[in-house]
């Protein structure tokens, strides 16, 4: 690279992209004439506010973009098109007598907004296309607007280019493809583009992690940097080659940044000459070792801006580590319609509601408390663990203080707060089983955000877990070890999980559908207990993988008993209220939740949303007021 590139290159400058602007559809009116006319007036009832909400969703999408903070506009385009997978059955369903659902859609690099494409009818893939790239769009702008001199900055940057990655990726191999007319940002070559663009910057922004914890006499990490030079620069001239090289495209590209393709040309430039110099660090196979850890983002004994970071990129790092072990495909999605805190649920009327994309948790409730005994103990599997009160908020909180300062205790006081609360409420029997499930699963995501910090060597007063055995309640085990409060928590969400299942309605559909699915998350959480936690959770026996291995050889004999009829094509008894349009409708959310499951892998991005029970707040972890009285709400509507 000459001199002139170096004084042009900024390199701490980033690409982001306008959203697609669209004119005002209505889509409930329309939508639930066609069901009640194609199927009944009670299957028209029975969704009629999964309706309500996508009208509701499509509106605020248009009208009040000016007024929703960008992580906002994600938690509403995530919704809607959640809905709008439940809904895409009904376009086929439309007659050519009846007045057709028209979408238009403007090019998001087109700022006169002229020449926009209307989709014809059962044109539905356009709209799900565009709302695919504006999902993409808005994690750009997340990543574009994180102040990158902080390292919780970088970090949530990083992630946000990652998904916005993954969103362009997916409209690229998926939807895009099914677009007949599209303006030229829908186009095969745009997405690819964007995709490999949007990819390379986050591998920049994580290259620059590495150099600044760089060790320079150590040849490890100077092979890996060396590598992740030569993996950015590949992106960038392979993001760079689509653009120029289509007469186009760069027409299309200039007429709204004159700079971004010399910006591609720069960053291509940089990176090849970085990787060229750096080549001769690339170690031969023979010279690397068998295994070796990833570099971290930071050390724990780094500035107080660090703690937050480290906070936050430990649930990314092991919700990605535990991601490959809930193998739940797109039938296994039910039992998360049963939660307090999903916008979607299934009601024990066959019902299906859906909730505003910005109301908080938690939901009222119609499933009933039940006890610890149940047939799961007849059929020998353990009651729940029970373990002693500990107030988790003060160890943690002296902690901080201690090891740091008061200004950086106050900083991750919401996450504190939270995690003491959700540890009172989990313990709770007078809960219903799914809410105690979802402070159990909600509870074990701020673990893993705290475990970085254990053992805590620097307290006076770490925290001491007491857990008593769940088949010998005499026998108990007291440890400062975080990895008993983690299995022990695992085994009481395989052992709920259980609970739920042999607690559901077998003569319904719904109540099939839900049974298995909530017995194959038990079997989930009890893999993820015998492969990650136990092995390092040295407490009771109930926890050594021989037990549990000895409970997982339990399912498949359980899930013969219930004698399932085949989960798919089964008629269902004119008794059941689980309809046809209630089956699309859910099946459309499975696979909606599917995609988003892969696309959206950075937990960490739901710490900016409102409805969160911890948010991040001007670089504090700041608790939800609203999510922290959950249970007292639920409870004052369940019905005993």
């Amino acid at each position: 690279m000459n001199n002139d590139d170096r004084e042009l290159l900024n390199p701490e400058a980033v690409l982001s992209i306008p959203l697609k602007k669209t004119d005002p559809v209505e889509l409930y009116l329309p939508l639930r004439n066609l069901i009640a006319s194609k199927y009944s007036e009670s299957d028209a009832q029975k969704v009629e506010s999964v309706l309500e909400t996508l009208n509701k969703c499509r509106s605020d999408m248009v009208e009040r973009r000016g007024d929703l903070s960008l992580p906002m506009q994600r938690d509403c385009l995530l919704h809607y098109f959640r809905c709008l997978s439940m809904v895409e059955p009904l376009f086929t369903s439309i007659s050519s007598d009846a007045d057709p659902i028209i979408f238009v859609w403007y090019d998001a690099f087109n700022p006169e907004h002229q020449d926009g494409v209307s989709s014809q009818r059962n044109a539905i893939q356009l709209e799900m296309a565009a709302v695919v790239f504006n999902l993409g769009a808005i994690c750009s702008q997340i990543a574009a607007s994180c102040d990158r001199t902080t390292a919780l900055g970088r970090h949530l940057a990083m992630e946000a280019f990652k998904v916005a990655a993954n969103f362009f990726f997916k409209l690229w191999k998926v939807f895009a493809k099914d677009v007949v007319s599209a303006t030229l940002d829908l186009t095969l070559l745009f997405a690819e583009f964007l995709h490999l663009l949007f990819s390379a910057q986050a591998s920049e922004l994580e290259l620059r992690e590495q150099l600044n914890n760089n060790d320079a006499s150590d040849a490890l990490q100077q092979h890996r940097c060396a590598l992740s030079f030569r993996s950015v620069s590949k992106l960038y001239r392979r993001a760079y080659a689509l653009i120029p090289t289509d007469s186009a495209a760069r027409k299309h590209v200039r007429s709204f940044d004159q700079t971004w393709v010399t910006h591609l040309y720069q960053k291509k430039r940089f990176f090849e000459a970085e990787a060229r110099q750096r080549q001769s660090s690339i170690l031969p196979e023979s010279e690397l070792p068998g295994v070796y850890s990833s570099v971290k983002s930071c050390a724990l004994d780094h500035d107080a801006e660090c703690v937050t970071e480290t906070l936050v990129r430990g649930i990314c790092r092991l919700s990605r580590k535990h991601k490959q072990y809930r193998n739940r495909n797109v039938t296994l999605m039910h039992v998360d319609l049963i939660s307090e805190y999903n916008p979607f649920k299934i009601m024990k009327d066959g019902k299906l509601v859906a909730y505003p994309w910005d109301m908080p948790p938690p939901y009222p409730t119609d499933w009933p408390i039940l006890s610890s005994s149940s047939l799961a103990d007849i059929l020998g599997f353990p009651p729940l663990k029970k373990s002693e009160p500990l107030n988790f908020y003060e160890s943690l909180h002296n902690y901080f203080v201690l090891k740091y300062s008061e200004s950086v205790a106050k900083r991750v006081e919401g996450l504190l707060e939270m995690l003491h609360k959700l540890r009172i409420e989990m313990l709770r029997d007078d809960l219903s089983l799914p809410f105690r499930r979802d402070c159990l699963i909600r509870y074990f995501k701020c673990l893993c955000m705290i475990e970085p910090f254990f053992p805590m060597n620097a307290s006076p007063n770490p925290p001491i877990f007491v857990w008593y055995n769940a088949i010998n309640p005499q026998q108990d085990s007291s440890q400062h070890n975080i990895h008993l409060e983690k299995a022990s928590v695992l085994f009481n969400l395989g052992a709920l999980c259980t609970r739920i299942a042999l607690s559901c309605d077998l003569t319904t559909a719904h109540g099939r559908h839900l049974a298995m699915d909530a017995l194959n998350d038990a079997s989930s959480w009890f893999s993820l207990l015998s492969t990650f936690e136990s092995p390092n959770a040295s407490g009771t026996i109930d926890l050594s993988e021989r037990y549990i291995h000895m409970i997982r050889n339990h399912f498949p004999g359980l899930k013969s008993k219930f004698c399932f009829p085949p989960l798919s094509g089964y008629p269902a008894s004119t008794n059941d209220p689980w309809s046809e349009v209630t089956q699309k409708f859910l099946l459309g959310y499975c696979n909606a939740h599917s995609l988003l499951q892969w696309v959206c892998e950075a937990p960490c991005l739901d710490l900016l949303s409102e409805v969160n029970p911890v948010k991040i707040k001007d670089g504090n972890l700041v608790a939800n007021a609203a999510t922290l009285e959950a249970p007292n709400l639920v409870l004052e509507n369940t019905s005993l």
